[in-house]
């Protein structure tokens, strides 16, 4: 007989566990189970271990800005002692989330989850059962398909490298090969990023792209646009890789052309559960077309951005969804960053859609490189795009490129969220000389 729970959730990383949590504390029996790593992609193979090798990159960048104007000679990256730092943190990453999750008593399994059939879920020689269930499995490195596509290694191998190759090449220009790509560049690798068409980054500002792969281009990083590879190929000399009319050698190929939702080992099929490319589909109470089976994160076809805060976001819903029903989710806007140098962001309306409405917004280009607050530190370049609309005279979208944006973009998220006027704004004191002084310069 299969053990009974009123929630299963497939995916032990933020999503699944801040599920799991909350199910708990509403008196639910829960059950959560996870294939891998417990704890996810983000704290032990993506966003946090990439920040704290990011901090050292950032440092040595803040010091090579100031060379002769305060400072002399800029600090090297030693990697080994690096990656240990790194390993400081994410090696207690598993064991940690699986005590926490214990410490709840709350059940945890281990292994590969399969839908056998309706309200039958197989996980190893274990079958288990529930009320609802909620797929949280997050998603994985894409493998571009490609001759010797054997050779390519992912942004799981990158972000635990013992030493740092002489010449790492990324293939695709999305959010991982230019944040690696500035990483493996710091580091002192030859880097290439190598994209299909000429429009890397595509969902951000092209002006803004254009100017932050400058600014990388004249760090050293080499950008092959109109490139698409066929083959790869070990040599003698490296890693060959070749497309038309072009042949690189390198000692790294990382494929960084996106990711794919990881749905294709649960056995969807059985229990009437649709996916694509994009993720399972789910309507706006994130309830798949199985009535008892929901879907949150990354793992899932929603129309946001797939990122940590978005599936902590939807977690916290479906934690209300499945103990009082309600009304359909309602996403906040949602802010998006490239964490390369400098760091590129975005919230809300960009402008480019801006401007094909004229008569409802406005759109303020600005240069704030002279600005104090990027000459104090010897900023290269800090550009912004704000869009404002004319009737409320609120701030509805913002691009920022900078060394800062990464921060900057959260107060414009917020001047979104709560409709803060320039009149509201100056009714407040900010701290100053800071960078949330500057927001009145920028509406």
């Amino acid at each position: 007989m299969a053990e009974q729970y009123d929630v299963v959730v497939i995916g032990g990383g933020p999503a699944g566990n801040a599920m799991a949590s909350g199910l708990k504390a509403q008196g639910k029996t829960v059950l959560i189970v996870e294939a891998d790593l417990w704890g996810g992609t983000c704290p032990n193979r993506g966003c946090d271990p990439k920040k704290i090798l990011l901090s050292a990159v950032e440092a040595r960048q803040a010091a090579q800005h100031l060379q002769g104007q305060g400072l002399i000679g800029a600090p090297k990256i030693d990697w080994p002692a690096l990656m240990a730092h790194k390993r400081g943190y994410t090696d207690g990453i598993n064991d940690g989330t699986l005590n926490g999750l214990k410490g709840q008593d709350i059940a945890t399994l281990h292994g590969q989850a399969h839908f056998q059939s309706d309200n039958q879920l197989a996980v190893g020689d274990r079958v288990v059962s529930a009320t609802d269930y909620v797929i949280a499995t997050g998603q994985r490195p894409a493998i571009l398909p490609i001759t010797g596509h054997e050779y390519f290694k992912t942004s799981t191998d990158f972000l635990d490298l013992d030493q740092m190759p002489k010449r790492v090449t990324f293939v695709g220009g999305g959010y991982v090969g230019f944040e690696l790509a500035t990483i493996a560049n710091a580091a002192g690798a030859d880097v290439h990023v190598i994209h299909h068409n000429d429009r890397p980054l595509k969902a951000f500002d092209a002006d803004l792209v254009k100017d932050l792969m400058a600014a990388m281009t004249a760090d050293g990083i080499t950008f092959d646009l109109n490139t698409d590879v066929q083959a790869i190929t070990k040599t003698a000399t490296g890693l060959q890789l070749t497309a038309d009319n072009f042949e690189l050698t390198t000692d790294l190929v990382i494929s960084s052309a996106g990711r794919i939702p990881n749905a294709d080992q649960l056995g969807l099929a059985n229990v009437g559960v649709t996916f694509d490319r994009h993720g399972i589909q789910v309507n706006d109470h994130l309830q798949t077309a199985n009535p008892h089976i929901y879907a949150i994160g990354d793992v899932s076809d929603t129309p946001v951005p797939k990122l940590t805060p978005v599936a902590g976001f939807e977690a916290r819903y479906l934690v209300g969804e499945l103990t009082h029903p309600g009304a359909a989710i309602k996403y906040p806007v949602v802010p998006t960053q490239v964490f390369a140098a400098p760091k590129l962001a975005q919230v809300g309306i960009r402008a480019a859609a801006a401007t094909e409405h004229p008569d409802e917004y406005r759109v303020n280009t600005l240069d704030m490189t002279k600005w104090f607050t990027y000459y104090r530190f010897g900023a290269q370049q800090a550009q912004a795009k704000v869009v404002v609309a004319k009737a409320s005279g609120q701030v509805v979208g913002a691009t920022l490129l900078s060394d800062v944006a990464d921060e900057m973009i959260n107060y414009f998220t917020l001047l979104i969220e709560k409709h803060v006027t320039l009149p509201d704004l100056q009714r407040l004191v900010l701290a100053y000389p800071t960078p949330a002084s500057d927001l009145q310069y920028l509406y």
